[in-house]
């Protein structure tokens, strides 16, 4: 070992709120733990999403830790704050939790290899940096590897490329530019709500239609309580017991119990409240059976269409032929967002009629024509969930390497662990409710769950913890089972990985919800790590 070897108990990657989380909780239990990020500060994606009108699409005070000694002191302005808020907010948390002290930014983590004799992981950063520690806690949540699509020619463009998770530091003079958006997930809608009103010719490119639901934004006053302390404590006392991590539920009745009249009032009232509500507070049968769905997206469309002018832009965005299941892809909320297409300076494309056939230097050629711009935003997405991860070169028991594990698949028991890889666990990964739940709620479940084991083996004299191979096959099949009982896989999503050319067609979340998810972990502690070998 070096003299320039940090020991630990832990170490934590990542510095959003599951490596916040696990900072704050295990140096309350007496750890020494550090954590690194990549970053220049905290806030995990939200350090790096600074793209115009980058916002969470999770309403507060749902999107907050639930620490009375952080939100009886914090006021929100928004209903639905903007990233520079929210990095504001991790500041707060920082100064309160007093994180900095223990704490690396500018550190990425590239390579941790298990020492099975001395039971530790040997962890070395691309700057040299080098850690020894019993646990790695892994916290690079689910969007943190680009991807662009290789399309020909990028290098040629004379413009401006920007991937929006890259955003300048240095803000770019968009005003008066001709401005492309290619991709219409959350970060191409967001960001076309924006450009839209400062570029002299927008064009958003689109693949698949957005099913966008109405995000009903809220402005708060600083100076004043957004949300009241009952209010608050409804909140975190409910959140676990909600499929999503929210404090709503889905609405327990089957859609055709209810009359067309009934039906159509249920539907106006969860549309009318916003956030995700025409999504998880939908009737229960929504997402599994097809008429149903047919049903939610049949209402979804009249309320689209009547906002758009355009018949193209209309079959377009909300073609009359249901393009695949409401809810299996990632819902975003907007703000204004159909109606940018009555603009004068706004273009539509659907690049299904008219692919991309090359980059120019003067911007996009499609099969119909060259476009020109003077600024391209490629909100192609990321390689979810996974992709995070298997950056990093991580080597298990035997030297395996997590990359080639999961090479025909990920394999995790509960979510959080892989057999083969002692004393390692990740948040917000493969196999656990990520993306269909809300962060702070995961980071918060998952994260206890973390600092039980670290307690146990503590306790017990034990030093490694791994998973077993038969437990972690049967989660497997059951995060499958489960998907497979929706319509999820009957849609192209990066839920299922579709989006990355070559990655393996599975469900990457787990879809039985917040509370039975909640409830495995919490029968897991309480009968030994069950699903472990513990030595």
């Amino acid at each position: 070992m070096t003299v320039n070897t940090t020991v630990l108990d832990a170490l934590i990657v990542g510095g959003g709120f599951g490596g916040v989380y696990q900072l704050k909780r295990l140096r309350e239990e007496g750890y020494n733990v550090k954590l690194v990020d990549i970053a220049s500060d905290y806030a995990g994606v939200w350090f790096w999403n600074r793209y115009p009108g980058a916002r969470v699409d999770s309403a507060i005070p749902h999107y907050e830790f639930s620490d009375p000694e952080l939100w009886r002191d914090w006021n929100w302005t928004q209903r639905f704050p903007g990233g520079a808020e929210l990095r504001e907010y991790f500041s707060y948390v920082a100064e309160k939790w007093d994180l900095r002290k223990d704490t690396l930014f500018n550190t990425y983590i590239s390579k941790a290899v298990w020492n099975e004799e001395a039971n530790r992981w040997e962890i070395e950063s691309k700057d040299e940096k080098k850690f020894v520690a019993r646990y790695l806690l892994l916290n690079t949540g689910f969007a943190a590897k680009r991807h662009t699509p290789a399309w020909k020619g990028i290098d040629k463009f004379n413009g401006l490329w920007i991937h929006p998770s890259y955003w300048p530091e240095k803000e770019p003079d968009l005003k008066g530019k001709k401005i492309a958006v290619i991709g219409t997930g959350s970060t191409g809608v967001q960001l076309a709500q924006e450009l839209s009103q400062v570029a002299s010719e927008f064009v958003l490119f689109q693949r698949t239609p957005n099913m966008a639901l109405p995000m009903r934004q809220i402005e708060y006053s600083r100076d004043d309580k957004s949300v009241s302390e009952e209010r608050y404590n409804e909140v975190f006392n409910g959140r676990h017991a909600s499929f999503g991590g929210f404090d709503f539920n889905f609405y327990p009745r089957d859609t055709f119990s209810d009359d067309p009249e009934t039906r159509r009032a249920v539907y106006e009232e969860l549309w009318s409240h916003g956030d995700f509500k025409f999504w998880l507070a939908n009737y229960q049968d929504m997402i599994f059976r097809e008429d149903s769905n047919a049903e939610a997206y049949k209402f979804w469309k009249s309320k689209v269409r009547s906002r758009v002018k355009d018949p193209r832009c209309q079959e377009i965005l909300a073609p009359e032929k249901q393009p695949y299941s409401f809810g299996c892809k990632r819902i975003s909320l907007e703000n204004g967002f159909y109606e940018i297409f009555n603009q004068s300076n706004v273009s539509l494309v659907d690049v299904n009629a008219t692919p991309v056939v090359e980059v120019t230097e003067r911007g996009i050629k499609t099969t119909e024509k060259e476009w020109e711009f003077d600024v391209v935003v490629s909100a192609t997405g990321f390689d979810a969930i996974t992709g995070g991860l298997k950056n990093i070169n991580i080597q298990g028991v035997s030297g395996v390497k997590l990359a080639d594990k999961w090479e025909y698949g990920a394999k995790t028991y509960l979510g959080m662990a892989v057999a083969g890889f002692p004393n390692m666990f990740f948040t917000y990964g493969p196999q656990a409710p990520t993306a269909l739940c809300n962060g702070p709620t995961c980071a918060e479940s998952q994260g206890e769950f973390i600092v039980k084991v670290m307690k146990y083996m503590s306790t017990h004299g034990r030093h490694k913890i791994d998973a077993c191979e038969d437990a972690e096959a049967e989660w497997g099949a059951n995060v499958q089972n489960i998907a497979n009982a929706s319509l999820l896989p009957n849609t192209k999503s990066w839920y299922m990985g579709d989006n990355i050319p070559g990655k393996p067609r599975e469900c990457l979340i787990y879809l039985g919800g917040v509370p039975t998810y909640t409830k495995t972990l919490k029968d897991c502690t309480e009968n030994g790590f069950q699903g472990f070998q513990l030595k």
